[in-house]
């Protein structure tokens, strides 16, 4: 994925091994960029190319004609089966390979558009309805989308315009031969029942303002950093010819303090699993939803609304800006080669589009960088003390100042400031030494075959922009933005950053959700890259689109370090692995206090994979045969053993999530309770098997709604992820989280039991709210007379707190409310309980694609 693809790999590595002895000799001796790139590219031959042409075309990146009536009709069969996500994302798929003005896109528009009406996205519901008339939705069919115009503007209180798009269709409908008379009759229906909505709606109060919520991703620093932009004012940058730049603090930090704020310089979408596409109509029209599919390429939002690039069905983004944007900054030069990129890589696409940004961020300095690059071979690298010339590049020409001044910190301006440019992006280090001449050669001929490309497709736009300073020949020659190119696929390996995002798994029906990080980009962050790491950080990242937040994960005093983790964390790995891992991709030996410690105590291995005696329940040590060191205690044991009566376990634990899965309680419980007595006897507490256990226990009482049981095997499992990942960790955050929810769920239940009990002493009904999208669930008193006074609350904006009486809480968004024995199901006060006449067992079900409050069960017979 980072790397180009297996075949082109092995393709390269196969032509290295048959170079001539002295021309390997000559690669692996250079000292600098510009001469690996002219000696390895000095290799790639015709055959070459094609063979890597041939395996870009594997990949289904143009406009297929043929593709959109296959995904709207694979669209329509998940509409009717309600699976209105995964039809918005099948009917995306149709847009982006339809061409503009075509009925094809009007059609994926015009649908897309009921997918996401159901959903309660009505906001989006009707960008789509317009960009299916702009593009030319047929007439026979604009009754239809119309009349879904005027109800997403009635949901949503536009009455003005719901009243003026009923206008305009009737006069739309009058205007035709006299259609059918039921479809007819159906669209009168519809259109008295919308008239009578907006009088209902005239009528009623304005509605309560919108609390106004700062949400965590929203914060930002307290007080920005004079010397280091998007950097607090806690933090310092410092550099030492050992260690390079990294960051102090000059006084003490609380946990939580935000310390980096950033948007990435660049970042490139992660595209999922693409595999070539060969055979068979089948296979060529993937139905796999990928990152693509869900998060905009330029600004990673995610959305199922997407909008398409006009000339390659890989690209897509969540508006026209951000369409707009990307075409003019690098996706005009990108866009001929996206099955080139995707064979090629991660990195080679995120060089690229480095490069290319380059353009337009004073490029003349940028040019003669790169120049000083390739003809000066002592060019000092940025830990260097080494004294050298400053140049005035202010100036149209080159003007040396005259005096010999110390080098300042990599990638600060000429005023000592270190900022979010291409300046700091060309300071970060290549590391060209340490790379193996094999992995320089497969590199430098990729970037020269993709130049190639370039050259051909389209030259003129890359070299757009420079300044008459520069020579015609400097402008025209490829080399050296070739050479730049392979510098930034070079420092991608220590610097890049993957942008990760948390995505849930598992059926909308689980109460109790599951969720995990996944990797969703690859960017480069200037000052994240500051940090220098350690395998136990003081500091946490996190990610809202392309914009990354390093925050305190624990108290930092006055100058300590700030310190971040690049992967490898002494909670998931074991000292060795870690080891391994920093070695070989970042180039260097770890010696953090958590390495140190570790070094130690390595006898026992890491907690989570660790036995422990049956008798005196000690961890056991030792390599081949284990003992816990206790002298009352029986025999040694072989790991051998251990590690078979490990895999039966988990074999066992395996059978029993199978069940649980399939809904098998009954027979899953016990299974997972013998599990459990069994891991007891020689697991330690803390073991990676017995988390798992506990979590599956904790779902299928869940799933009981015994939520005190679920909670209890929820904490134990807690104890588990803590021991392997960290208190402060993103895992531990997610297990929290669904230990709120159960908890949150029992409280719930046992509130709804005492509001729905008959004859409580009170004259007043009480109402349950929920809300998929705010989580604010709670109870309102009041009399039939003060309900019938609120009328309907369906705005998004409505706050049942600002109710009288109101009592409630957050809780999380999309909880199930099981319906209370003798309640009925409300949408609104009584006046429109028939609206939800299908609703049986869960608010979900009734409430699916409905995105606002809702009053989900009302008990009305409370009177004594």
């Amino acid at each position: 994925m980072d790397l180009p693809v297996n075949e082109w790999k092995s393709y390269v590595l196969q032509k290295w091994s048959l170079l001539p002895k002295s021309a390997q000799v000559t690669i692996s001796t250079t000292e600098t960029l510009s001469e690996i790139f002219f000696h390895s590219s000095s290799f790639l031959q015709s055959e070459d190319e094609r063979f890597l042409k041939r395996l870009s075309q594997g990949y289904l990146v143009g406009k297929d004609p043929n593709a959109p009536r296959f995904y709207r009709e694979e669209g329509n069969k998940n509409f009717q089966e309600k699976n209105y996500t995964g039809a918005a994302v099948l009917y995306s798929k149709g847009v982006s390979h339809s061409r503009p003005n075509t009925e094809d896109i009007s059609l994926c528009y015009a649908n897309r558009s009921a997918a996401l009406f159901h959903l309660g996205q009505y906001e989006t519901c009707l960008n789509d309805i317009i960009r299916a008339l702009v593009h030319g939705y047929p007439e026979r069919l604009k009754p239809k989308v119309m009349l879904r115009k005027a109800e997403c503007l009635v949901t949503l209180g536009r009455l003005k315009e719901a009243s003026q798009t009923i206008s305009d269709l009737e006069s739309n409908v009058s205007a035709r031969p006299t259609p059918a008379a039921s479809p007819f009759h159906i669209l009168q229906k519809n259109l008295c029942d919308l008239k009578m909505k907006i009088q209902e709606k005239e009528n009623l109060p304005e509605t309560f303002p919108t609390a106004i919520a700062k949400d965590f991703e929203g914060m930002n620093l307290t007080e920005e950093n004079e010397q280091i932009s998007n950097a607090s004012s806690s933090v310092r940058l410092c550099t030492d010819p050992l260690k390079g730049r990294y960051l102090v603090a000059i006084k003490d930090i609380l946990p939580g303090e935000i310390l980096v704020k950033e948007d990435a310089f660049v970042s490139v979408l992660n595209p999922g699993e693409m595999p070539p596409l060969h055979q068979g109509l089948e296979s060529r029209w993937d139905t796999r939803v990928t990152n693509g599919d869900l998060y905009c390429h330029k600004c990673l939002k995610h959305t199922l609304a997407m909008v398409p690039c006009h000339g390659c069905s890989y690209a897509n983004y969540c508006s026209q800006e951000c369409m707009q944007q990307a075409w003019e900054l690098y996706h005009s030069i990108e866009c001929s080669l996206g099955g080139l990129l995707l064979t090629l890589g991660m990195f080679c696409h995120v060089a690229l589009r480095l490069t290319l940004l380059a353009r337009f961020k004073d490029v003349d300095k940028v040019v003669r960088r790169i120049c000083d690059e390739i003809n000066n071979k002592e060019i000092c690298l940025p830990e260097s003390k080494t004294l050298v010339k400053t140049f005035n590049y202010n100036q149209g020409e080159r003007e040396e100042i005259g005096k010999t001044v110390e080098t300042q910190i990599p990638g600060c301006n000429i005023n000592g400031k270190y900022e979010n440019n291409y300046n700091a992006v060309f300071s970060l280090l290549p590391h060209t030494e340490n790379h193996s001449p094999e992995h320089k050669f497969l590199c430098a001929l990729s970037i020269s075959a993709l130049c190639r490309q370039l050259e051909a497709a389209s030259l003129p736009a890359l070299t757009t922009g420079l300044k008459a300073a520069v020579t015609p020949e400097l402008c025209a020659d490829l080399n050296i933005w070739a050479v730049a190119m392979l510098r930034h696929l070079l420092q991608l390996q220590c610097n890049a950053q993957a942008i990760t995002t948390i995505q849930h798994t598992g059926s909308k029906e689980n109460i109790v959700t599951d969720s995990g990080q996944v990797r969703l980009a690859t960017g480069i962050f200037p000052v994240v890259s500051l940090l220098n790491h350690s395998c136990s950080p003081n500091t946490s990242i996190s990610f809202a689109g392309t914009v990354a937040t390093i925050r305190a994960a624990q108290q930092i005093g006055k100058g300590q370090e700030i310190l971040h983790c690049y992967g490898p964390h002494k909670s998931w790995m074991s000292i060795a692995e870690r080891q391994q891992k920093l070695r070989s991709q970042y180039f260097f030996d770890c010696n953090c206090p958590a390495c140190h410690y570790e070094k130690l105590r390595t006898a026992a291995g890491p907690r989570w994979e660790a036995f422990r005696c049956n008798n005196c329940r000690a961890l056991m040590q030792g390599d081949d045969v284990l003992s816990c060191g206790n002298r009352a205690c029986l025999e040694p044991i072989s790991r051998n053993h251990l590690v078979s009566q490990l895999q039966d376990l988990q074999q066992q634990v395996g059978i029993a999530s199978k069940l649980l899965r399939n809904g098998k309680l009954d027979q899953a419980i016990p299974r997972l309770l013998r599990c459990r007595q069994d891991a007891e006897s020689f697991l330690a507490a803390e073991h990676a098997v017995a988390g798992e256990i506990e979590d599956n226990l904790a779902r299928a009482y869940a799933a009981l709604g015994d939520w005190q049981k679920s909670a209890t095997h929820l904490q134990k499992s807690l104890q588990v992820v803590e021991a392997r990942h960290g208190p402060s960790s993103v895992e531990m955050g997610h297990e929290l989280f669904k230990l709120a929810q159960v908890l949150f769920n029992g409280c719930l239940h046992l509130a709804m039991q005492a509001v729905m009990t008959p004859g409580l002493p009170s004259k007043r009904t009480s109402t349950i709210f929920w809300s998929r999208t705010s989580g604010i669930v709670g109870m309102w008193q009041a009399s039939p007379a003060e309900i019938e006074s609120q009328g309907s609350q369906e705005a998004p904006d409505f706050q049942p707190s600002a109710l009288p009486g109101f009592q409630g809480a957050s809780c999380l968004p999309g909880s199930m409310i099981e319906k209370p024995a003798g309640s009925k199901m409300m949408t609104q006060p009584p006046k429109a309980e028939a609206d939800m006449q299908e609703a049986t067992l869960k608010g979900e079900k009734a409430l699916e694609g409905k995105n606002q409050m809702r009053c989900v069960w009302q008990r009305a017979d409370l009177e004594p």
